[in-house]
């Protein structure tokens, strides 16, 4: 069951990790990369219906998040320091985790916001492990503005160092975004439409912590590393990726960032980019009102890419 909590060692950490097993006859596998201040569990609902639909799905806690544990990531922080390519090898890790499992089926690698990042980055270091790749509510779109943020957080490092929470990014971040929703109940609106889902990840004790200088900086080297001609060109041209976003959702500038990506990639050549913008949906597209809609035509964009396989 998706919601037992199992433990994979890597690295030195102690990942928690959940599985849903393909209810009917297995078409792939689904991995699951989740957000900022958040965790795997909260993906269950997403992962129950992919396994009914014919996907071993494996969701797992990044380090510094949810259950997820290592001497030198607290909540909070991927790594002292490496931590781009601790997250990444850990992504890695679970592929070969679950294809041992399940030989021969296609993977394909999902990622939420964070996990968005996490998954580009984790598809263009190791091509050959993964079959498409699914991006939804990520922003690579920070140009100048976040060269301009990363120096200051650089800044904050030398001053304060990089194990505390940022002073700066939790105000241009989750609550600028916060204070973008016009009639607001609380500060995490942002998220979604739906009370009840803010309400769960307010009350959630492993949700919406401050993230440390140094995990920041983590997050714009995962921005600006994976949409370089360098790291994309290891990337099959006809690679099947599937970009969402949400026409409210302030994380991704109501949809424009998602919109950035899709035609970076395919100005890179890349022919099989499909882009979806829910017009009437907020930042988490999986609790939105209307999630079963996207995720039924998800399924359906995973059908279609490993029939190819």
């Amino acid at each position: 069951m998706f919601s037992e909590t199992q433990r994979l060692a890597v690295s030195g950490a102690s990942l928690a990790c959940h599985h849903a097993e393909a209810i009917t006859p297995a078409r792939g596998i689904l991995l699951i990369s989740h957000g900022l201040a958040e965790h795997s569990k909260r993906y269950r609902v997403f992962a129950e219906t992919m396994a009914a639909r014919g996907y071993h799905v494996y969701a797992h806690d990044h380090r510094g998040h949810g259950e997820t544990t290592a001497p030198d990531a607290p909540i909070g922080r991927f790594a002292q320091r490496g931590g781009v390519e601790r997250v990444i090898s850990d992504v890695i890790v679970m592929r070969g985790h679950a294809a041992s499992r399940y030989p021969g089926l296609p993977v394909i690698l999902f990622g939420h916001s964070m996990g968005g990042l996490i998954a580009l980055n984790a598809a263009v270091t190791a091509p050959a492990d993964f079959h498409a790749v699914a991006i939804w509510n990520s922003n690579f779109a920070v140009g100048l503005a976040g060269r301009a943020v990363q120096a200051i957080l650089l800044a904050e490092r030398m001053l304060k160092g990089s194990d505390v929470p940022s002073g700066l990014l939790p105000k241009l971040t989750f609550g600028a975004w916060g204070k973008s929703i016009p009639g607001r109940r609380t500060e995490f609106d942002w998220l979604s439409h739906r009370p009840d889902e803010v309400e769960k990840y307010v009350d959630d004790p492993l949700c919406g912590f401050d993230a440390s200088v140094s995990l920041w900086l983590d997050l714009f080297e995962l921005t600006f590393r994976a949409p370089q001609k360098i790291h994309l060109d290891r990337l099959p041209r006809d690679m099947p990726i599937h970009l969402v976003g949400g026409g409210e959702d302030p994380a991704t500038e109501r949809g424009k960032a998602v919109h950035w990506l899709s035609n970076h990639l395919k100005g890179h050549g890349f022919s099989r980019i499909s882009t979806e913008i829910y017009q009437d949906m907020r930042h988490e597209t999986l609790n939105e009102i209307g999630a079963h809609a996207a995720i039924a035509a998800f399924a359906d964009w995973c059908d279609r890419a490993v029939a190819r396989s």
